[in-house]
């Protein structure tokens, strides 16, 4: 009978994890929100200058959030799943943990923010050749309709 190497999927391992490395360079996700997109448009709705308690900054619950989007992903208790689970989210959101009430949250609570980052995104697909320059409209819908391919946005 052939003999093989044991193996165990109960023992726990710990795993030094670079999370700059995790994330390819260039990748939609990170790359845009990061260099490309204007975030101060979320920040007249904080008020924790002086005293309060630190907040999540809106890069880190965007790119949680957009590339949950961007994997089929709408519930924010999957979100939070994700985020706990899968190395990317992680390296996504530098290892904070946002429950998914905050998630939730934050979609609703800047609804027209998000809706104003949607024309920068479009600006930057059409910068880097992304378009195709055919007709594109979208009318009355919601972030959570938004999805993406790292090559087109589009309206579900």
């Amino acid at each position: 009978m052939p003999r093989f190497k044991a193996y165990n999927y109960d023992q726990n391992a710990i795993v030094v994890i670079s999370y700059q490395d995790q994330l390819q360079p260039g990748t939609f996700e990170h790359y845009l929100i990061e260099h490309k997109l204007d975030l101060s448009v979320f920040h007249p709705k904080y008020r924790n200058d002086a005293a309060g308690r630190l907040v999540y900054d809106p890069a880190i619950l965007l790119k949680i959030i957009l590339f949950a989007y961007s994997k089929g992903i709408t519930s924010s208790r999957e979100m939070q799943w994700c985020r706990e689970t899968n190395i990317i989210f992680k390296a996504l959101s530098c290892d904070t943990v946002p429950h998914f009430t905050t998630l939730a949250s934050f979609v609703s609570r800047h609804t027209y923010e998000i809706e104003a980052l949607f024309e920068q995104v479009l600006l930057v697909c059409h910068e880097q050749g992304l378009l195709g320059n055919e007709f594109f409209a979208i009318g009355g819908c919601k972030p959570s309709q938004w999805c993406w391919s790292p090559s087109v946005f589009y309206y579900r």
